[in-house]
Formats: C-alpha cells, structure tokens, sequence
C-alpha cells in the first residue's frame, strides 16, 4: 500500500509541476525525466530538441527518436560539428567560471541547446534538472551501502547547483525545471532512501521509485534505461579521446610542470589543460591566498563538499 500511495503522490506532484511550465520547447536527451516532462505535456504538442555530436560516438538519438514518435512530438536533432564544440566550450567556461572537465563537457551540452532555442526564437525551455538529485539517479550513489545511503542523498541535495541556470540567464533564455519545483524537493525528502535505490530485474536501481510510478506510461527501454550522463548521451564524452590525441605526452607533461610552478595549479588531464588554458586566459589563475579550506589541486576554495568546482577533482 505504501508504495501505491507514494507513486500516486509523485505522479500527482510531477503533473502539476510539470503542466506550470510555460515554455513549449523541451530538451529531451531521451532519459527518464525528460521523457516524464514531455509524457505529461504530449496533449500541448510541445517541440523538442536534442544535442548530437556529429564526430563522436553518442546514445541518446534512438531514444530520442522513440519518444517523439510514441508522444508525437516535433524533434528537432541538433548536429554538432567538433569545431563548433570547441567555440561553446570557450563561451561555456566564460559563463561558469571554470575549468572542471566533467561540468564543462556535459554543460557544453546545455549550452548548445539553449543557444539554439535563442538562436530559433524561444524565449524559454524546459529540463529535467534536480531529478538525479533528489531521486538518487547517479551511478556512485546506487552503489553506496544503505546504511549510508540516507546521508549521501541529504549531502549532495544540500550541494546541488545547476549551471544551466547560468547559462540561460547569460543567454537570455528562460530555464524551466519542474523536478526542482518546491512541492517535489518536498516530496523527495519524504521519501525513504530503500524507496529510491532498490534492485530490480536483477540489478541495482537509482530513481526506483520514478520508474515504477511511470513503468506503464513510457517506452520500457526508457524506464529502465542506464543513467547515461550528458556527456554520453550526446557524444561529448568523445572529447577526452580528442584532447588525447591532439595533446601530445611530452607537450603535456611539460605544460603541466609550467603551470605548476608558474601558477602553483596542478593539471590532471590533457582534457583540462585545455580548458584551464581557457580559464586562466579569461580570468587568470584560480588559486585563492584567503581561503580557509582549499582544493589540493587547483587550489581554491571549497565549502563542506568532496568535490572541487573549479577544476573537477573528486575526491579531495
């Protein structure tokens, strides 16, 4: 019974959430909450759009394709030439503030959505942000034990942050995110960690609760679809093999012992040498002198979190 009373809640909780939204342009990566917002909205006749990139291997565009096709919703496929990529990786990090690899390839994504919707005349769209947050969607939360599971979820909800905001508001673009309205960041904190992460079909499942409320109403495939990230998903993760190839070792390691000494910043990829040649072009360097507690990499500040912000290093 309780597990009928919690779906009728959530599903309840979403619908109003996601029929307040007003824009008619989602981006839809083909996962489970953007396939939950346009579930709800299909009667509108909403249009979507969704980021490939043309050179990399991507997961997201079968997905896609299937819920504009069940929903009837226009898709619009955004395909993205690396060259294009790079010239939003700079606009991407000038609005973030950053050089941490794994924000920047999957918000490079956002970027290009929301570009597009400007560049298409939207004023706004809608995303599914907050739903990994508060339903324990990624991957290093269902692999924690249960007995730590309660505490990981309340620590990483009190640290999210959402750097599309950011960036639809650089851009001019409204961004509208109904799992972070206040009824559902409510309803998550009423539900127990064993209702989030569970095994189901023989593995270990995050947002278990969201999949079976809606595990009827969308395609299967997309219930219980992998957490894909957006990197993934649209093909940016490629960009770690580009940098790879592009930066060669020798020229690496000697940058790496340049910045080191000359900005007391240690580098650990090519990737985000890439991006901090980006950064610290834009905004110089990011150690901070007055910081109580700083990363042991980039050396800036970090508040109370395992993560560092600027640079990516996890854990710290």
């Amino acid at each position: 019974m309780i597990l009928d009373d919690i779906s009728k809640n959530t599903y309840s909780a979403l619908e109003k959430a996601c029929n307040s939204c007003e824009s008619n342009l989602i981006s839809l990566s083909g996962g489970l909450d953007s396939t939950i917002i346009a579930y709800f909205l299909k009667k509108r006749k909403p249009k979507a759009v969704t980021v490939i990139a043309e050179d990399f291997v991507s997961t997201d565009l079968t997905y896609c394709q299937m819920v504009s096709k069940q929903m009837q919703l226009p898709l619009s496929i955004y395909n993205v030439k690396t060259s294009v990529i790079l010239e939003a990786i700079e606009e991407t990090i000038k609005i973030l503030k950053n050089f941490n690899d794994i924000e920047i390839r999957n918000n490079v994504v956002m970027y290009l959505a929301i570009k597009w919707a400007k560049e298409n005349g939207e004023k706004s769209i809608i995303t599914g942000d907050g739903a990994d947050e508060l339903f324990a969607g990624y991957n290093f939360l269902i692999n924690k034990p249960e007995e730590e599971l309660e505490d990981e979820i309340k620590r990483v909800c009190n640290v999210m942050h959402f750097p599309t905001q950011k960036i639809g508001k650089a851009l001019g673009v409204i961004i509208e995110s109904p799992f972070l309205e206040d009824k559902i960041i409510e309803l998550s904190k009423s539900i127990p960690a064993n209702m989030k992460v569970r095994n189901e079909q023989g593995k270990r499942r995050g947002k278990w609760i969201i999949r079976k409320t809606f595990e009827k109403l969308i395609p299967q495939q997309i219930v219980w679809r992998n957490k894909s990230p957006m990197q993934e998903g649209s093909g940016t993760a490629g960009l770690t093999n580009l940098f790879d190839s592009i930066i060669r070792e020798e020229q690496f390691v000697e940058k790496k012992l340049t910045v080191e000494k000359e900005k007391g910043v240690v580098i650990r990829s090519r990737e985000s040498m890439y991006y901090f040649e980006i950064f610290n072009k834009l905004f110089g360097t990011p150690v901070d002198k007055n910081a109580e507690s700083v990363c042991p990499y980039c050396k800036h500040e970090v508040k109370d979190s395992k993560f560092c912000r600027m640079c990516g290093a996890f854990p710290i």
